[in-house]
C-alpha cells in the first residue's frame, strides 16, 4: 500500500520541476535577449561613432566590412531610434546586398572540378616546347601517351589562363629553328681584347652551335673583310656539313663577305639590329673567355695571345664541361671508366689525377688506374 501510494507522488514533484523550469526559461530568456540587444545597440551606436572619428569633421562612406556588421548587429534590436549618420534606406539596401551576396552563394553551381596544378603546368609547359600544336593535339598527346585523360576545352582554358591561347602556327620561329639546325650552325664573332701595352687587338672565333666546339680562331690587330674571308675558307672546306653561319651586323661583315661565304656551301644570317641574344651562343663563349681567361691573363702582345687563346681552346673543347650539353663536354675522351659501385668513391683501383691549365689558372680531373 505504501509502494502505491509513493509513485503518484513521485509523478507529480516531477510534474512541478517541470514548470518551475519553463516559467524560469520564459522569464530568464527575455531578460538574455535584452541584454544582447543592449550590447549590440551598443556595438551600433560605437560604430557610427567611429565613422565620425575617422574624419574628425564628417563620417567616410561605408566600407563593405562596417555596412556589413552594422546589418548583422541590427537585427538584435529595433535599430530606428539608434540611427545617427546612417538614413534607413542605407541600412535596408545594405540588407538587400547581403541578402544578393548570400543567394548567389547558395544557387552557385559545382560545375567541374579544377583541373590539378600539375596537369596544368605540364600542359603549359607542352605548348611552349611545341609551338605548333593546338588544344586538341596537346589532349591526344596527353591521353595516348601519358594516360591523362583531359578534354581539350580544359586544355585550352588553362592555356588562356596561362597568358598561351592561340591557334596552331605553321610558321617556325627563330627560338625554334636555332635548336633544330644547331648542328648545321656556325656562329662566329669578334671579341676585343687589350694588351699590357694598352694595344687593342680582336680575337675572331667560330663556333659550332650544336656541340660548341670551337671550330677555328685566330688574333688579329687590323681585321679587314679580306682576313675574316680567309679564316672562313680555312673553317669551311669544300666538303664541310654546315649548312648556316650566324653572326651580327658588325662593319666587318660586308655583304660582299657573305656572297663569299654562301659560295662555300653556308647561308648567311645576320642578327637583328641591336640584338646581341640573337648570337647568344657567340656572345656567350666570349664572355666566357673573359671570366674564365682573361679576366686573370693580361696579353703581352699577338702572339702571346694567340698562344692563350689556343691552350683555352683545348681547355673549352676538351675538359669544361657544358651545362648546355646536359652536362657534358664537346670532344669527351674515349677512355671508359668501370663503374665503382658507390656513388662517392671512385672506382677500386683508381686514384684521382689532375692537369693544370694556364698554367694552373684552371685544372681538369680524371681518374686515372693506378699501377700495381
Amino acid at each position: 500500500m505504501s509502494r502505491s501510494l509513493c509513485f503518484p507522488a513521485v509523478v507529480h514533484g516531477l510534474r512541478t520541476l517541470s514548470l518551475v523550469a519553463v516559467d524560469l526559461v520564459g522569464r530568464v530568456a527575455p531578460a538574455a535577449r535584452g541584454r544582447a540587444a543592449g550590447v549590440a545597440e551598443s556595438l551600433f551606436l560605437r560604430k557610427q561613432l567611429a565613422l565620425f572619428q575617422e574624419r574628425k569633421v564628417r563620417p567616410r562612406r561605408a566600407d563593405d566590412s562596417t555596412s556589413w556588421m552594422m546589418a548583422a548587429l541590427s537585427q538584435w534590436f529595433a535599430w530606428r531610434n539608434a540611427l545617427v549618420n546612417v538614413q534607413a534606406d542605407t541600412l535596408r539596401r545594405w540588407h538587400r546586398q547581403g541578402f544578393r551576396l548570400f543567394w548567389r552563394w547558395k544557387s552557385k553551381t559545382a560545375g567541374r572540378r579544377r583541373l590539378p596544378k600539375d596537369p596544368r603546368a605540364l600542359i603549359r609547359e607542352m605548348a611552349v616546347d611545341n609551338p605548333s600544336w593546338g588544344q586538341v593535339r596537346i589532349a591526344n598527346e596527353l591521353q595516348l601517351k601519358l594516360g591523362i585523360l583531359v578534354p581539350s576545352r580544359t586544355v585550352a582554358k588553362s592555356l588562356r589562363r596561362g597568358g598561351l591561347a592561340r591557334t596552331p602556327d605553321p610558321k617556325q620561329r627563330r627560338i625554334t629553328f636555332v635548336p633544330n639546325h644547331a648542328q648545321g650552325i656556325v656562329a662566329c664573332d669578334f671579341f676585343v681584347v687589350m694588351t699590357a701595352t694598352f694595344r687593342i687587338l680582336r680575337v675572331f672565333v667560330l663556333m659550332e652551335v650544336g656541340s660548341r666546339r670551337i671550330l677555328h680562331h685566330n688574333v688579329t690587330a687590323h681585321p679587314t673583310a679580306e682576313w675574316t674571308l680567309q679564316q672562313f675558307q680555312e673553317t669551311l672546306p669544300g666538303d664541310h656539313p654546315y649548312r648556316f653561319v650566324l653572326h651580327d651586323r658588325d662593319s666587318i661583315f660586308p655583304r660582299e663577305l657573305d656572297k663569299a661565304v654562301t659560295r662555300l656551301g653556308g647561308r648567311v644570317f645576320r642578327t637583328p639590329v641591336r640584338a646581341p641574344q640573337a648570337n647568344a651562343y657567340g656572345e656567350r663563349l666570349g664572355g666566357s673567355l673573359r671570366r674564365e681567361c682573361l679576366d686573370f691573363l693580361i696579353p703581352l702582345n699577338e702572339g702571346h695571345l694567340r698562344m692563350i687563346g689556343k691552350e683555352w681552346g683545348r681547355h673549352y673543347d676538351r675538359g669544361r664541361p657544358h651545362s648546355s650539353l646536359g652536362p657534358g663536354i664537346p670532344e669527351p675522351s674515349q677512355e671508359t671508366v668501370p663503374a665503382s659501385g658507390h656513388r662517392h668513391k671512385l672506382p677500386a683501383g683508381y686514384r684521382l689525377a689532375k692537369t693544370p691549365v694556364l698554367g694552373g689558372l684552371r685544372h681538369e680531373y680524371r681518374p686515372v688506374e693506378d699501377a700495381a
